[in-house]
């Protein structure tokens, strides 16, 4: 009996490491943008700087994550995905990869090198970068949406946790 307690023991340890081995990727859109005012759709700047209620939402961002074990964090060329990965990156210490918006396969295969990892995308590209993930549930984002937090976790048939934050 003492030896099936402890093989039983040997066998959920094992199995909770292999758990706790698994990859866990965060993807969210970038905060709100400058050129966006409350309840209009953006006027298109090229390139706009964060909002001051985005860069309070990039702060809640590092908040939330700062006990993630993220040991790479991916953003677009644009300024507003940079700035909202940030505060994570100076929290963790760790520099921002920065991988062109329009290479998604590029960014798919960076992420899945391993590793839990912070992805910083766009509205259009947030649910392609899911589905590169292996992710079977669709994911779309409306253009005023910018509290979405979704976790995918790796595996052999990966799994999507839809969260929200402030």
């Amino acid at each position: 009996m003492k030896r099936v307690c402890v093989a039983l023991a040997i066998a959920l340890l094992c199995g909770a490491g292999s758990a706790y081995a698994q990859q866990t990727v965060f993807v969210v859109r970038h905060a709100e943008r400058a050129d966006a005012a409350a309840g209009s759709s953006p006027m298109m700047a090229s390139d706009p700087d964060l909002s001051e209620a985005g860069k309070a939402r990039a702060r809640s961002l590092a908040l939330a994550l700062k006990d993630a074990k993220i040991t790479a964090i991916y953003t677009t060329q644009y300024k507003r995905t940079r700035q909202t990965a940030e505060p994570l990156a100076a929290a963790l210490g760790l520099q921002l990869s920065v991988v062109p918006a329009a290479d998604l396969a590029g960014l798919i295969a960076k992420v899945k090198a391993g590793g839990n990892a912070l992805v910083v995308g766009h509205s259009n590209t947030v649910g392609e970068i899911v589905a590169g993930l292996g992710v079977a549930e669709p994911v779309k984002l409306a253009d005023d949406e910018y509290d979405n937090l979704l976790v995918v976790f790796a595996g052999e048939k990966p799994a999507l946790v839809r969260l929200h934050f402030r």
